[in-house]
């Protein structure tokens, strides 16, 4: 038997289904009791112990318990173990991220890479750039771990986390409401929260934050399409001053170095909103335990040193399950893991190229309009562009569309009214007799909404409708806002843009996920 997890990459929580998830729950416990109860012949099974595989530890960021927990995992099962340090490397001499790992990849039959960086997207990007190379040059595919990315994700954090919150519940997985306080705008452990408690039935969440921290619309959104009851307070004493208090609290700290001058102003308040007090005490349900990803600020620590020897520290047990975790993820992925899973598997998203749809073409003239272009004998009308915006914003599509397809031609083109009173922008190419699939489907992903007609002997022959593509890519022009995405212009990394369709008329980064409208592509 072959395990399903083999030369797989997480780069996101989702990267395991929720019944792979709980295949990684139920090994790491079993583990656990192996270790605690020191069965030897139990922990052997779990030991890879295999020459040729090797684990790089690539970190680009400083990190003390998510490295040496890895550190510690590895020598666990007797891999080779390489530690990259960034300082002696080839990236003082402006080297990309992308050539060190082609270089990396070809050390061991297969390579498992554990990557933490502020480059958010970029174990998503290795994972197909080098897997694609090394299967050119006959190795295994290699897999990428994402030890944490700029402020979007920390899978293994949750993964630990979630074990951890399934500890305090007897492994019961019917519901779970946790309190999520602190700096939720930055903090990437509780964006991870948005796909890690699906583990759970049912789940209710309580964000804590003033406004300045609050988590992020779109986490929030994701959150609510999933069923999760979300409430919102802007601080620990307004959350314990209503009812119905969580008995999971997970903190965050304030990430002081990631906030802009306006913020640093105000950071003594913001800490003060989301600090917990002595005399908070009374108010928690009973049986409350509290969770932290640490570090703490040895200064000003969102949950106090008073704390530390109270029944409500749940942080330092969940410190520890980050080596047992670690351990189950990096067998997983070396294939030792995982052929007697059972359950529904990862599904990977399908994105068709089938959004331009041919519609029944008109078979009488049109007419002539005072206002408007005049119908043309033969060639290529783009019709409806923008239908129902403002003049302006149809105007920036025009010129999008013109210069995307690159349509330096004789022809009109104009914003005018339609019949039904709203406007839109129409281009009529009489010199162009037809695009190619490819050119209409650029058309389909910069004016989606619009219409294609091709007109023989001034009918109107072939009719085309564009719809909102699932994806777009490989397109003129288009780059993701995110400044800390791998796929950002300012990186100089040979990533090419890519969008996937989020909801009706909003695409994600396909790398670092960030929600962009339409309209903000280009």
């Amino acid at each position: 038997m072959t395990s399903p997890f083999f030369g797989r990459s997480i780069q996101v929580v989702r990267d395991l289904s929720v019944d792979e998830q709980a295949y990684l729950y139920d090994r790491t416990r079993a583990l656990k009791e192996a270790l605690q109860s020191r069965d030897r012949e139990s922990i052997a099974r779990f030991v890879i112990n295999a020459d040729g595989v090797g684990a790089y530890l690539f970190f680009m960021e400083d990190s003390t318990r998510t490295k040496e927990s890895f550190r510690n995992a590895v020598k666990f099962h007797g891999l080779k173990l390489n530690d990259f340090g960034t300082s002696g490397s080839s990236f003082n001499k402006s080297e990309s991220i992308t050539d060190t790992f082609r270089m990396l990849v070809s050390y061991s039959d297969h390579s498992l890479f554990v990557v933490r960086t502020k480059l958010e997207g970029a174990c998503r990007w290795l994972e197909e750039s080098i897997g694609a190379y090394a299967e050119r040059l006959g190795l295994q595919r290699p897999s990428f771990i994402n030890a944490g990315d700029g402020r979007h994700e920390h899978p293994t954090q949750e993964f630990l986390d979630e074990f951890t919150f399934l500890e305090q519940a007897g492994w019961d997985r019917s519901s779970i409401h946790v309190a999520l306080v602190g700096d939720l705008y930055h903090g990437r452990t509780a964006h991870s929260k948005v796909d890690g408690l699906s583990i759970f039935n049912e789940v209710r969440v309580d964000l804590v934050a003033p406004d300045e921290l609050e988590m992020p619309p779109h986490y929030v959104s994701a959150m609510e399409a999933k069923g999760y009851d979300v409430r919102r307070y802007q601080s620990i004493a307004e959350y314990l001053a209503g009812r119905d208090v969580a008995p999971t609290w997970y903190f965050t700290r304030l990430q002081i170095e990631r906030m802009g001058d306006r913020l640093l102003d105000r950071a003594a308040a913001l800490r003060d909103a989301v600090t917990f007090r002595r005399d908070f005490l009374s108010a928690l349900p009973d049986g409350a335990r509290f969770y932290h990803p640490l570090p703490r600020h040895r200064v000003t620590p969102t949950i106090p040193t008073f704390l530390d020897d109270l029944p409500v520290n749940g942080w330092a047990e969940q410190s520890i399950n980050g080596y047992y975790t670690r351990i189950i993820e990096i067998a997983m992925l070396a294939g030792h893991l995982g052929a007697d899973f059972v359950g529904t598997p990862r599904v990977v998203p399908d994105y068709p190229d089938d959004f331009v749809r041919e519609v029944s073409a008109q078979s009488s003239r049109k007419p002539d309009y005072k206002i408007g272009i005049k119908p043309v004998d033969r060639g290529i009308v783009i019709d409806h562009i923008g239908r129902g915006g403002e003049p302006a914003d149809i105007w920036n599509q025009i010129d999008k569309i013109r210069r995307i397809l690159g349509l330096n031609l004789v022809s009109s083109h104009g914003v005018y009214s339609s019949r039904s009173g709203h406007y839109k922008g129409i281009v009529s190419l009489p010199t162009v007799d037809s695009l190619t699939d490819s050119e209409m489907k650029t058309l389909g992903a910069a004016a989606p909404g619009c219409t294609l007609n091709r007109v023989e002997d001034g009918r109107v022959v072939r009719k085309y409708r564009m719809e909102m593509p699932p994806r777009i890519y490989n397109l003129p022009g288009i780059a993701c806002s995110n400044e800390e995405c791998i796929s950002h212009p300012s990186h100089h990394e040979p990533v090419d843009p890519e969008f996937l369709r989020s909801g009706a008329d909003r695409y994600l980064c396909k790398y670092c996920e960030r929600p962009h409208e339409f309209g903000e592509l280009w």
